[in-house]
């Protein structure tokens, strides 16, 4: 048993499988979640629950987030009864949500003002990379921090990578949906193309994987498309928080993401069509409507 403790707060989609992750491992967990039941369920696997962030965070050696966006991240941490009351100096808090990149240089002042240090460490891959531990860790924060906690992130990932000062993890997670985003419109594009012609969806996928337009996207979504199987790996709606995230920044930096938007207007109309909980493999079906067809092996 490893003797630091580790507070996690946020046991989702996402946090729940990281967390046992954790505990998996050795590490003393302190947990807390608006979720009861969860937390019950980690109590069960060994985990001492806290009554509140700042409980939680004053018997922690280090605290782990893992929140939907900014404005929770900036109430658990910052807010009233939050971990920066409860955290002493020297703890360090590791944020892996998804959130904007000024608002975790916000949240990293206010800790730092009191002792407290901070990574940006957000995550891709979705829940079954959560779930084996082989999550893509983009990393922000002081350096030597970074180090001194590469051990503990590696436990819930396959790669953890530095990539610069604090909010410099998210500025990667953001650049990361970008690509995700286009990515996936590129494979519903192709595959709505490929039955609009008469030509099985399934072999065109087998045909082209293996070339240069073969990637990580189309391995795990082009099979979900065409075996209607939309049940949230990473949520419609959690993909356009991202993007919104993304347009704020880049209008922030006056630079012009042409793309992007267009992706996040195609989101929007299915998220009217009442697919926002669904994975972001329902894309498909905004360029189904278009078409009149429905992509199936």
């Amino acid at each position: 048993m490893n003797r630091m403790k580790i507070g996690f707060i946020g046991l989702g989609i996402m946090g729940k499988p990281m967390a046992k992750n954790l505990i998996k491992a050795g590490y003393e967990l302190i947990v807390n979640d608006l979720n009861k039941k969860t937390v019950e369920e980690f109590v069960a696997l060994g985990a001492e629950s806290a009554t509140s962030s700042v409980d939680l965070a004053s018997k922690s050696d280090i605290i782990i987030t893992m929140l939907p966006n900014s404005p929770q991240v900036k109430a658990v941490v910052l807010g009233k009864g939050g971990v920066i009351e409860g955290a002493k100096s020297g703890t360090v808090v590791i944020d892996m949500s998804s959130i904007a990149p000024l608002a975790s240089r916000e949240v990293y002042a206010a800790l730092e003002a009191k002792g407290v240090d901070m990574l940006d460490a957000p995550v891709s891959g979705g829940e079954p990379k959560a779930i084996d531990g082989t999550l893509s860790v983009m990393v922000g924060g002081k350096k030597e921090i970074f180090d001194k906690y590469y051990d503990i992130m590696k436990v819930m990932a396959g790669s953890v990578v530095y990539v610069g000062e604090i909010g410099a993890g998210n500025i990667a997670k953001l650049c990361n949906q970008v690509v995700v985003a286009l990515n996936i419109s590129a494979v519903s594009e192709a595959l709505i193309l490929a039955k609009s012609a008469g030509v099985d969806p399934d072999l065109v996928y087998q045909a082209i994987r293996g070339g240069l337009a073969g990637s990580t996207v189309m391995e795990a979504k082009a099979p979900m498309m065409m075996d209607r199987n939309f049940k949230p790996g990473f949520k419609i709606d959690l993909h356009i928080k991202d993007l919104n995230n993304v347009l704020e920044t880049s209008h922030k930096l006056n630079i012009s993401l042409p793309l992007t938007s267009q992706v996040m207007e195609i989101m929007q109309a299915i998220k009217a069509d009442g697919c926002g909980i669904e994975d972001h493999a329902s894309i498909v079906k905004y360029y189904e409507k278009l078409a009149n067809i429905e992509i199936t092996r």
